[in-house]
């Protein structure tokens, strides 16, 4: 039982640190330009804004998020069934 407390205790610590993680992704920032197009992401890699020639292309970097975002979640459970995630780290919680 105290088995079973030790590891949700760790899973919870691993969380808060993955969300701190998080935080700080997102105050990275690098923008580039070149030929006019204009691009800048976040350390979390996600698309803040795209531009060409000075007009915002909104649309695409909805789209581009959008399909970040499942491709990550997508990955997320392929890694899972392969025995990795945090059940991996944690060798499970029985």
């Amino acid at each position: 039982m105290f088995d079973k407390f030790n590891q949700l205790k760790k899973l919870g610590e691993l969380k808060k640190q993955g969300e701190a993680l998080q935080k700080e992704l997102e105050k990275i920032i690098k923008t580039v330009e070149k030929n006019g197009w204009q691009v800048s992401v976040t350390g979390d890699q996600k698309i803040r804004y795209i531009k060409k020639d000075g007009e915002d292309l909104k649309e695409l970097v909805d789209l581009i998020n959008s399909a970040m975002k499942d491709i990550q979640k997508e990955s997320a459970k392929k890694m899972m069934e392969m025995g990795g995630g945090l059940s991996g780290l944690l060798g499970g919680l029985k």
